[in-house]
């Protein structure tokens, strides 16, 4: 049909186009003209080869008398030597400056760039400490991998350090799914301080949900622990669970941690949750917000699903024993995932020995602020009993 309506439609009349006029020069001219400029610019050239020619010719004479007029006839330059050679530190000339490279750039003031040695007064020996045994724990869905820095810098200053992949955790290779108690997910960390001979203490630093994990083995081994310090940790209160402790949370906040769960069904939908796997997209805003790439890289490859029968538990917490254990709390401030108003509270409702704070920490200091913290960390070492 198409084709058919075609043959009967009216013919379009074809404009034809006028062809464009085109500005001429005079006819007569234009050869003479190119003649002209091919004539100029061979004379052009021959004057410049001739001058050039000229040039070479004097300078040479030039030379030669310079030679014959200081005696020399060997070809050896006469000259003063070069600036390099005559200053080689470099004041007889200054030399440019390259841009600095990123690894060469200032740190902040906030994590300055130290070694190890000048993190520890010299007048205070490694010996003379109560302990100088780290314990690290990690926090939900985290493993030892995530202190590698922390690690590093202890160990380099003369400390002890030991770093416990949790039930489930890192590359401890049990289901998370399977876990079904606190007891059960810190066994590893119990298991550890069982093991230590008498009267040997450590330190146990808690990140994040580590902190209630750190809290249970006070409870139970107060005898080996010579202080507990809480990293943007969930520092809880008697008969409190980690839950409770998130649920303070000022209504109507931005709650990135709320939209970053995924909550795991290993048992069936018709059954309480198994464990919670966080958002990857969401990762970076929510625990690194300002920790470096390559970080948040081996995060989001290396975290695992956090078990969820161990954050509704309650806490069992006496004054007896966990209460005998010396508290510090380090807190941060650009935090996303346990705000500092949140931190502040639970300091308010069970107020530690001291506070301190990482000014422009995330969530995760241990990337973010690595020098700062382990400044905190050595200092809180050294702090004697009162």
């Amino acid at each position: 049909m198409g084709n058919l309506c075609t043959c009967f439609s009216p013919k379009t009349p074809v404009k034809t186009k006028k062809p464009t006029k085109r500005l001429q020069g005079n006819p007569q001219t234009a050869p003479n003209s190119s003649n002209r400029w091919t004539r100029i610019r061979s004379t052009r050239k021959d004057n410049h080869d001739d001058l050039i020619h000229e040039q070479a010719l004097a300078a040479a004479i030039l030379f030669r008398q310079h030679q014959q007029q200081n005696g020399s006839d060997s070809g050896s330059f006469p000259f003063d030597r070069s600036v390099s050679l005559r200053h080689p530190n470099g004041s007889g000339s200054k030399k440019t400056q390259l841009p600095r490279s990123s690894s060469s750039r200032a740190r902040s003031l906030t994590d300055p760039l130290l070694q190890p040695h000048q993190l520890v007064n010299q007048d205070i020996k490694l010996d003379d400490l109560e302990t100088n045994h780290f314990v690290l724990v990690h926090g939900g869905g985290f493993g030892a991998w995530c202190w590698y820095k922390t690690i590093a810098l202890l160990e380099e200053g003369g400390f002890k350090v030991t770093a416990v992949d949790l039930t489930g955790s890192g590359i401890h290779s049990f289901d998370t799914n399977g876990i079904t108690s606190l007891s059960q997910y810190v066994k590893p960390l119990t298991d550890f301080l069982d093991k230590l001979a008498d009267g040997e203490k450590t330190i146990l630093v808690g990140h994040d949900f580590g902190g209630a994990c750190i809290s249970y083995a006070m409870e139970l081994f107060p005898h080996k622990v010579s202080k507990a310090i809480f990293v943007a940790a969930a520092m809880l209160t008697n008969g409190q669970s980690t839950l409770d402790m998130f649920s303070q949370k000022a209504a109507g906040s931005s709650d990135l941690m709320q939209q970053a769960q995924i909550f795991v069904y290993a048992n069936g939908n018709n059954n309480p949750p198994t464990a919670i796997n966080l958002d990857k997209s969401i990762l970076r805003d929510l625990l690194f917000n300002q920790s470096p790439g390559k970080d948040v890289a081996l995060a989001s490859v290396s975290i695992r699903p956090i078990p969820f029968a161990p954050v509704l538990e309650k806490l069992s917490l006496s004054d007896l024993k966990y209460g005998t254990v010396r508290r510090f709390y380090i807190e941060t401030p650009e935090d996303n995932a346990i705000p500092i108003t949140l931190q502040e509270s639970m300091i308010n409702s069970s107020p530690p020995e001291k506070v301190f704070r990482l000014k422009g920490a995330d969530h995760s200091p241990f990337f973010s602020k690595p020098q700062a913290l382990h400044k905190l960390l050595v200092e809180i070492s050294k702090i004697p009993s009162t």
